[in-house]
């Protein structure tokens, strides 16, 4: 949600901020309507107070004993300009709050410009690309090889853009979880928190998902929706309540299953497991003070990086462009995954940082110790990591030419000690 002090103080700012996302400009109705809504509010104000006066002046008239007809009949025809004016005002309320809705966060200054991710500029890169002998499979060709990765039953169950995984790998992806989790909470200061994946509408508002992309989401049938990632919930953990600033940050990671309709996806990626519509994620959110947050966009990218590095995997980070960008985002990161079976890499992390724009939303403030008022949060959200995308880069980075893929070092006491998973003989 957008501050309108500042679209009243800086117009033209304000829509040049969404001609870089590509969105058409807004500060003259938004305004329009503020001044409209805010014309309401005082002709009712005044109102309220001669209906006020009027009624003592009755009282008066009556303890004087006399007549007292005009003045009720004036406070009856204020009742009823009253009504009518609250309703005005709700109307416009309404009108200007769908429109504020709908509009993406502001790009943050040093953000490129851009249309797609054509127009992402590469930071760094980590490590080398594996080199091998012999032309690397991907992911579902190892997987159903190994017999341990089923399409086919899941699209039995299911559908399409959904797997059962089996016996090692299964319990491969189980380890990365694990793993992840307790790097996460043992070394980079992030509380283990479990939360529901089922939520009302407030938190998917709250977050920026709703009203804009219900076509993403599952709904049920007692107006739950299940959770496409659990940025949702744990951002949401923060709706609501003043913080004390000593209190900042406060960081949370949770693993959890993630669910998205894959709308806007028809025809991308429909084999393998790297476009599903369930998914499990490793997710990290940090709530913390406006003048820290970009700092703290950079120790997240980092913590996520540490995954991948302790993996041995080669990755790249890249800064999302303007028209790349997540809807609640001001500053994205991507961490990119090289992936030697396709040849390319391929998002496996996504670090944002979203400024007050979804404290706003769900009135998240903070007051610092001995002074007057409260100031809004700046939320942070970042992948740490999707457990199905590390899998396949795990997979496909640790592929060996008879199909058998190694296990890495760091996984292996998650893994009973297994180095290497195999086609089982019979």
């Amino acid at each position: 949600m957008h501050d309108l002090r500042q679209i009243r103080a800086a117009p033209d700012a304000f829509d040049q901020g969404l001609a870089r996302r590509g969105v058409a400009a807004a500060a003259q109705r938004i305004l329009d309507l503020d001044r409209r809504r805010r014309a309401v509010q005082t002709a009712l104000q005044e109102m309220l107070e001669r209906r006020n006066e009027a009624s003592r002046q009755i009282g008066q008239a009556k303890r004087a004993g006399g007549g007292a007809a005009a003045l009720v009949a004036e406070v009856q025809a204020l009742k009823d300009r009253i009504a009518t004016g609250e309703s005005q005002g709700k109307a416009l309320e309404s009108e200007l709050d769908s429109i504020l809705a709908s509009l993406p966060n502001l790009p943050a200054d040093d953000v490129p410009d851009g249309d797609s991710e054509d127009d992402n500029i590469e930071i760094r890169r980590h490590g080398d690309q594996p080199a091998f002998d012999f032309a690397p499979r991907e992911h579902f060709d190892i997987g159903e090889a190994l017999g341990l990765m089923d399409f086919e039953a899941a699209a039995s169950l299911s559908g399409s853009r959904f797997v059962v995984l089996r016996g090692a790998l299964a319990r491969l992806e189980r380890a990365l979880g694990n793993f992840m989790l307790d790097l996460h909470t043992t070394e980079h200061g992030f509380a283990e928190t479990a939360p529901p994946v089922l939520v009302r509408d407030e938190a998917l508002y709250g977050t920026g998902q709703l009203p804009k992309f219900a076509e993403d989401l599952y709904r049920t049938q007692e107006d739950y929706w299940l959770i496409p990632t659990a940025e949702v919930p744990l951002t949401n953990l923060a709706a609501g309540r003043v913080h004390e600033a000593a209190q900042l940050p406060i960081r949370m990671a949770a693993w959890t299953q993630c669910f998205r309709s894959e709308a806007g996806a028809a025809g991308k990626d429909t084999r393998g497991m790297l476009r599903q519509h369930q998914f499990g994620k490793v997710e990290m959110v940090c709530i913390t003070h406006p003048e820290r947050s970009d700092a703290e966009l950079d120790r997240m990218t980092g913590c996520a990086e540490a995954v991948l590095q302790r993996l041995g995997l080669h990755y790249r980070v890249v800064t999302l462009c303007t028209g790349d960008m997540g809807f609640s985002a001001r500053k994205t990161h991507d961490i990119e995954v090289w992936l030697p079976g396709q040849g390319t890499y391929r998002e496996i992390s996504s670090c944002s940082n979203c400024g007050d724009f979804q404290a706003r939303r769900m009135k998240a403030r903070f007051r610092v110790k001995g002074q007057k008022g409260t100031r809004f949060v700046h939320t942070l959200n970042g992948s740490g990591l999707a457990t199905g995308r590390t899998l396949i880069a795990v997979i496909e980075n640790y592929q060996n030419a008879d199909g058998s893929v190694r296990v890495p070092d760091v996984l292996r006491p998650y893994m009973g000690g297994l180095d290497r998973i195999a086609l089982a003989v019979a």
